[in-house]
């Protein structure tokens, strides 16, 4: 998910909670879909919907500051 993308979704009303929910879910997935090679089993990892709120609201705080 892209900052416009947070930004967009942002803009339509959703809390960043929910924001965060749905980064973390598309985030986490990309993950598997890498993990599933062998190669790459041990690559990258999961965030926590803490870790996720805490992007979303650096990204939202930098268009703010803007």
């Amino acid at each position: 998910m892209t900052e416009k993308q947070i930004i967009a979704i942002w803009k339509k009303g959703l809390s960043k909670n929910k924001i965060a929910e749905i980064y973390r879910r598309e985030y986490n997935e990309q993950i598997k879909t890498i993990r599933r090679s062998t190669k790459h089993r041990h690559d990258g990892r999961f965030i926590t919907n803490y870790e996720a709120l805490h992007q979303v609201e650096k990204t939202i705080y930098k268009y703010l500051k803007n």
